[in-house]
């Protein structure tokens, strides 16, 4: 059976969409809070529960979902995602704070998870021909699910209840998934579009050659992952950072109104949403490598600058820059892996990557924090990740000088073959 590949990038997103409306966790705080007598702490534990659990579920059952495939890997996030959603509908009407971590926290993080780099590998081999582009489709559904949440969520929970909502929206992302599930699925061997075949034809080089093809096991052995995955730390802790103090930080640098600070957080969400599929699509052009240098050139001088800026337009116009870096390192994120490990074993490494995620998401606000409380102060929080971006800076800036280096040694020895071949 022959498949669109743009309905797999639909399917794609169905179920990016869907694990993404989690991200609107803050809208059910309050009702929570207010109506069950619960504490802000036992709350906010089901979501630490979830995000920690979404990015290291990723890398310890990357194998499972290679071997799965896609679809059944899919299917299996659909009913953890859901049982979770449903769960937490359940613990709310029996007024239990245990159950809500176990369902709400502990299965949907799992499920969000598996969910998660599911759809991602097998995107990548339907576009050899836009790998950035595929992975922002992706995840541009993962960061904008919160944005059709939250408002139907909370319009939900005042006509039908709390308990109510989340099984509305259980039902709803279960049936999303479940869709996406059913359609997705890898390319034959060798596939190509239909315009690289042509160019192919043509004797043109269609698409840029893998610097290396290797399992997950040989991936992590090697410099170059490692170094990936420490770009990727520190771009997802400063974005998380940024994400979780934004509101506060805003009212006390430059004053900003507390209805201006909201309106600036949901702004956010277009930026971390738009720049997972600005910046992937850019990286089709300019290479994965550029867009980290950028990423964290633009980060040095946005938080070298941030203390020292008074004007709320340039403040609010900085917070965004950093916010779409955060998405847009997601996106490339997959993207990259491919470049430098082929598409082997690809859901597992970018697994393994994805372990980033969950300690971006620990450390993040615990460091601002715990700098805030030394300190008094947000200011002295700018100085210390502008000095984790500046070693980033470097580390980007090595990892592509020798990606270029490796790139130009095995074109060379690719030339010295054929001409051998010829001769």
């Amino acid at each position: 059976m022959n498949k669109n590949r743009w309905l797999i990038a639909l399917s794609a997103i169905a179920i990016h969409l869907s694990i993404g409306g989690a991200y609107a966790y803050s809208v059910y705080k309050l009702p929570i809070v207010t109506e069950m007598g619960w504490s802000e702490t036992n709350v906010t534990v089901a979501f630490t529960i979830m995000m920690g659990l979404a990015g290291f579920s990723a890398a310890l059952f990357g194998n499972l979902v290679e071997k799965m495939g896609p679809r059944k890997s899919a299917m299996v996030a659909a009913v953890l995602f859901g049982a979770g959603q449903a769960g937490a509908g359940v613990a709310i009407s029996m007024d239990s704070v245990t159950m809500y971590w176990l369902t709400y926290g502990l299965l949907s993080g799992l499920g969000m998870g598996i969910g998660y780099i599911a759809p991602v590998s097998t995107l990548v081999k339907w576009f050899p021909d836009r790998r950035g582009l595929a992975t922002g489709m992706a995840v541009l559904g993962f960061g904008s699910g919160a944005l059709i949440t939250a408002p139907v969520a909370a319009n939900l929970m005042e006509a039908v209840g709390i308990s109510t909502t989340y099984f509305i929206f259980r039902a709803s992302y279960f049936t999303l998934m479940i869709l996406g599930a059913s359609y997705i699925a890898p390319p034959e061997p060798g596939y190509m579009p239909v315009n690289m075949k042509a160019a192919a034809n043509n004797g043109q080089e269609v698409v840029k050659k893998d610097l290396a093809v290797m399992s997950a096991r040989e991936a992590v052995k090697t410099k170059h992952f490692w170094m990936l995955w420490s770009m990727h730390l520190v771009n997802v802790t400063a974005g998380i950072m940024m994400i979780s103090v934004a509101s506060p930080m805003a009212q006390e640098i430059v004053g900003l109104s507390v209805a201006g600070a909201a309106a600036m957080v949901g702004i956010m969400g277009l930026f971390n949403g738009g720049g997972r599929l600005i910046w992937a699509a850019v990286s089709d052009y300019i290479g994965r490598s550029n867009v980290f240098v950028i990423f964290f050139i633009a980060q040095l001088v946005t938080f070298i600058v941030l203390p020292h800026t008074t004007n709320v337009i340039v403040f609010q116009a900085l917070i965004f820059l950093v916010v779409s870096c955060y998405g847009g390192g997601f996106s490339n994120l997959p993207a990259f892996a491919s470049d430098l490990f082929g598409t082997k074993q690809l859901g597992v490494i970018h697994g393994y990557l994805l372990t980033t995620w969950s300690l971006g998401g620990i450390f993040g606000p615990l460091l601002v924090s715990a700098i805030k409380n030394a300190y008094g102060s947000y200011i002295p929080v700018f100085y210390v990740f502008a000095g984790l971006i500046a070693v980033s800076l470097i580390i980007s800036l090595t990892l592509r000088a020798d990606v270029r280096k490796q790139t130009a040694l095995k074109e060379a020895s690719q030339k010295v073959g054929d001409v051998s071949a010829t001769q």
